[in-house]
């Protein structure tokens, strides 16, 4: 998880591509077949799209934190990144799982050093109801009052659309090739949807009751240990700070609705976290060490055991 920092944003980078479906796959595994990959001449060749195209999926594996900047390789895998995607041994490779979405989310929406915009609509931005030209009415005003290097609007304009083609539903457009029509798997979260108008958009929070606590629980982890503090208000968890990202602003989730997927995370981790109410402030303690990846390691080897059920 990375802090929010003046000098340390990114706008524009995605080449106006939203991410696709399979393209963290199809990145991630090429990658391993090949390590220079994106140090090469002509990736366009082993991954088979455009240049533009090429410099778009190196982009998300980064916002999505799958992959990191490398000096000498290109990028280097990240943790998560080999936990998620890893050929023999991954959890989830072609993202199967409705937690495996959200997780890619909340590390795409608390990545505000590769995903700028992204960060910023679903931790700064609150409004449920907004146009386009709104977005980026507010976006501007954002940047102007707290990132060292400018942005153009054109740049933040395509952010904007890129961000809302990226949640939101696709509406086919006459004459656009059929890549297009696909949607981006975080399409399927719902976070945004179209008026009944089809003039403006919509973000509701809701209690999010089909949220897996998987992916609830990494955000809070994550979070607390960001923050390297064994408890944290509920408030904290509602609403981010000037640096960090928030699980509950990300997932757009009710308070009642968090509060109840925070009783869920302590069943599933019994003596390791606590929520405790004083004076009507809701505070969760971490009681002792608790780890993110093995929280989503029982997730998927239960998933697992379903599955062959």
């Amino acid at each position: 998880m990375t802090p929010f920092t003046a000098n340390r944003v990114a706008f524009g980078r995605h080449e106006t591509f939203h991410l696709r479906f399979g393209w963290l796959t199809k990145g991630y595994r090429n990658w391993c077949e090949t390590p220079e990959l994106f140090g090469e001449d002509d990736p366009t060749v082993v991954l088979g799209v455009g240049k533009n195209m090429v410099t778009a999926i190196r982009y998300w594996m980064e916002a999505a934190q799958v992959v990191q900047s490398a000096p000498t390789r290109g990028v280097a895998p990240t943790k998560i990144g080999r936990l998620l995607f890893a050929q023999d041994s991954g959890w989830d490779p072609y993202l199967e799982d409705d937690a495996s979405l959200w997780l890619l989310h909340w590390l795409i929406a608390s990545n505000p050093r590769d995903a700028t915009a992204i960060y910023w609509y679903f931790n700064r931005y609150h409004k449920p109801e907004f146009t386009s030209g709104e977005l980026f009415d507010a976006l501007s005003d954002f940047v102007r009052a707290n990132a060292k290097s400018k942005a153009a609007d054109t740049t933040l304009k395509r952010d904007i659309n890129v961000l809302l083609r990226m949640y939101g539903p696709h509406e086919a457009t006459k004459g656009a090739p059929l890549e297009d029509g696909l949607d981006s798997p975080m399409a399927m979260l719902g976070l945004i949807q179209r008026s009944s108008d089809g003039k403006h958009y919509l973000s509701r929070v809701t209690e999010r009751r089909r949220l897996p606590v998987a992916a609830l629980g990494y955000a809070v982890l994550d979070l607390m240990e960001a923050l390297q503090d064994n408890s944290v208000p509920l408030e904290r968890l509602m609403r981010a700070d000037p640096q960090y990202a928030a699980p509950g602003a990300v997932f757009r989730i009710t308070e009642d609705g968090l509060i109840t997927k925070l009783e869920e995370l302590i069943r599933c981790l019994p003596g390791s976290l606590e929520l405790r109410e004083t004076a009507g402030i809701h505070q969760l303690y971490r009681l002792q060490s608790c780890d993110k990846h093995e929280l989503l390691a029982q997730h998927y080897a239960g998933t697992r055991l379903e599955s062959a059920a």
